[in-house]
């Protein structure tokens, strides 16, 4: 039933179309059209001015015609990372990969290509379908901070799937939460190279600080980043301050707040370490710490509805699909935090956040055939 065609040029056009975080009004409107023209009655709220972006997210309801069936939300994101700028996608047989100088964008292009087939498929074929809820949010990836400013309560569906994750066969039910933290050290700006003992080294500090921490993968259910260094004015003076950003991400509560103050521990050990006397006055380095929640975990049982509607959907195409759990974070995260029941179905994506990305059709055909699958099946039941 899926028009592969249609999808395939649907997807190369929407990777070139700029899309940058808070830089998404041109996707959005143009897949406010293709909604519309589907059917859908579409709007769009205020988070665009909440977070300073050029749009909101694009929301959309669609009548069914089986009015007792249990409405489904859709949810994609419009965002991409950057390198993200004249994407130029080039077609090798079935795979798609860019000219190497930018990001592909399937993260999360791919995801609404696949929502919008899977809606087309439907409408064409008059199959049995309940209400939906489509969303296409903004921002996701600078901290699913679109999803993050969505009132659900406009959305008649309570439970639902993100398209927005790898490997086509998986259904991805478990995800991490994460702190977000940012650190100032403070020094003691000196020259240099007249009298570079009357310095404290902000740098330096830091710099031991990371040395000692741990990073990367700390378990199977943790891992931690310093992504960010900041400071200094010149070479020739002693650096006085510096600013890190860092993130700690597990599905365990308990190892998170650990992970957490251990990383804190490991800077303010080290500022301690550093110290002067001049002229009479003492001087200590220092550390701020900001820690913030970035996103809370998802954990969604496996006897679940929306894990069994799309096994069943999965065996009556002949395809095993998995649940699993992955170290990113996606919009799940926030609309289960928010009362909803949302997994993440997998699009085929690959390499994603890297210039090296690249999609198989082949997968975005299959995962748009188990979307139409799950919605047929949801109205039936």
């Amino acid at each position: 039933m899926i028009n592969q065609e249609r999808l395939k040029n649907l997807l190369l056009d929407l990777v070139r179309i700029d899309s940058l975080s808070r830089r998404e009004r041109a996707i959005a409107m143009r897949l406010k059209r293709e909604l519309e023209e589907l059917g859908g009655e579409v709007w769009i709220d205020d988070a665009g001015e909440k977070v300073g972006g050029s749009i909101g997210n694009l929301i959309a309801h669609f009548r069914g015609n089986m009015p007792a069936a249990a409405p489904l939300l859709l949810c994609a994101h419009m965002d991409t990372v950057a390198p993200g700028e004249g994407v130029v996608p080039v077609l090798e047989g079935n795979i798609i990969r860019t000219d190497g100088r930018t990001v592909l964008g399937g993260d999360d292009k791919s995801g609404i290509a696949v929502i919008l087939e899977a809606l087309r498929v439907v409408r064409e074929k008059n199959l049995p379908c309940s209400d939906l809820d489509v969303v296409f949010t903004i921002c996701e990836e600078v901290g699913l901070v679109g999803a993050k400013c969505l009132d659900v309560s406009r959305l008649k569906a309570r439970r639902g799937f993100v398209l927005d994750s790898g490997l086509v066969g998986y259904l991805f039910t478990r995800a991490p939460a994460a702190n977000r933290m940012e650190f100032s050290i403070h020094g003691l700006e000196a020259h240099a190279g007249v009298c570079p003992e009357k310095g404290i080294s902000a740098i330096q500090i830091a710099a031991e600080a990371i040395s000692t921490m741990r990073l990367g993968r700390i378990d199977n259910e943790t891992t931690a980043n310093i992504g960010l260094i900041e400071g200094g004015i010149a070479v020739n003076i002693i650096p006085g301050s510096v600013r890190l950003k860092g993130e700690a991400r597990s599905h365990s509560e308990e190892k998170l707040e650990q992970q957490t103050r251990h990383m804190l521990r490991c800077l303010e050990e080290a500022a301690a370490r550093h110290a002067l006397q001049l002229d009479g006055k003492h001087f200590s380095a220092g550390v701020e710490a900001k820690i913030e929640r970035d996103y809370d975990r998802m954990d969604i049982p496996e006897d679940s509805s929306i894990v069994q509607l799309v096994r069943a959907a999965g065996r009556n195409l002949g395809i095993e699909v998995k649940t699993s759990a992955t170290g990113g974070g996606c919009d799940a995260n926030v609309l289960n935090k928010k009362g909803l029941e949302v997994a993440n179905l997998s699009t085929g994506m690959r390499e994603m956040h890297t210039v090296k990305e690249w999609l198989d059709l082949n997968d975005l055909y299959i995962s748009a055939q188990i979307l139409v699958e799950i919605l047929r099946l949801n109205a039936k039941s």
